[in-house]
């Protein structure tokens, strides 16, 4: 059977990953001098504590070596290892520098998703379903390049200066947006590779109606799986939910919170809006 790789941005942790049989790097968290592996040794929760009490954290990818350890130990199957975008992480090009450098680098494929998070986990969970019935490597790498082509992903941050520290916005706007209580949303760019100024607002509400207007403008329907995380802003994903339903009553919306990776770089209450389209 081909085996499906990953990593945590999917907001899988790794042993619960493992008992369905999907491998998973899980990325690391910087402060205070210390290294954290999310969902081994810290958890969100005790990372807004940390920021609460003054933590100003940074992420990081999955090491070479760890990649390097994990393919040649699967090494006897076909692997397609599914990463975080490129351009918004490292690891989709740390993955390929440890494919290299792997005794099986023939036998490896390493998957650039164009996206992150809940849009991410659900490729990759379409991907460990059709390697568990024999699809060959062809038919997955098919259905990973048309399903992440239609990904659509929103990031609304309240702290500003998560955003403007990991180089997503410039200072004049971090520091315009803090000065006026702005609701600035955020959206990928279709390739992946970063995150662009999409609305800018005076309520949360607003928002949210800017990107309905978008998904409208997008032909998007509820064929969508569509997906919300935040980090300890229920209130703001609840809204989110029930906006969506009322557009599309028969979508899949799924909440959850978001793993430490993405507090660091989006920071307390912010709230992502997701959704994809998986395509045989």
């Amino acid at each position: 059977m081909i085996k499906i790789i990953s990593d945590t941005s999917t907001l899988y942790p790794p042993q619960e990953a493992l008992d369905k049989g999907l491998y998973i790097n899980p990325l690391h968290i910087l402060f205070n001098d210390e290294s954290y592996t999310e969902y081994v040794n810290i958890t969100g929760d005790q990372l807004l504590t940390k920021i609460k009490e003054g933590a100003i954290p940074t992420s990081s990818q999955p090491s070479i070596g760890q990649k390097i350890e994990l393919y040649d130990q699967l090494g006897d199957d076909e692997i397609i290892d599914i990463t975080i975008a490129d351009g918004l992480s490292g690891t989709y090009q740390s993955a390929m520098m440890a494919k290299e450098s792997s005794i099986h680098k023939d036998k490896i494929t390493v998957f650039n998703s164009k996206t992150l998070c809940l849009p991410q986990r659900y490729l990759v969970d379409e991907a460990l379903k059709m390697a568990k019935m024999g699809k060959d490597k062809n038919a997955i790498l098919n259905m990973l390049e048309k399903s992440s082509a239609t990904d659509l992903s929103f990031l609304i941050p309240e702290d500003f200066s998560f955003l403007y520290r990991g180089g997503r916005i410039s200072k004049t706007v971090a520091g315009l947006g803090e000065f006026l209580n702005l609701h600035m949303c955020t959206k990928k760019r279709d390739d992946g590779k970063i995150l662009e100024k999409f609305s800018v607002n005076r309520t949360f509400k607003k928002t949210l109606a800017s990107i309905m207007t978008c998904i409208e403008e997008r032909k998007i329907d509820d064929t969508y799986l569509f997906g919300i995380t935040h980090a300890d802003n229920i209130n703001a994903a609840t809204k989110a939910k029930e906006l969506i339903l009322s557009k599309f009553p028969k979508a899949k919306v799924e909440i959850m919170p978001l793993s430490c990776a993405f507090i660091a770089q989006g920071g307390p209450g912010c709230c992502a809006i997701q959704m994809i389209k998986i395509i045989h």
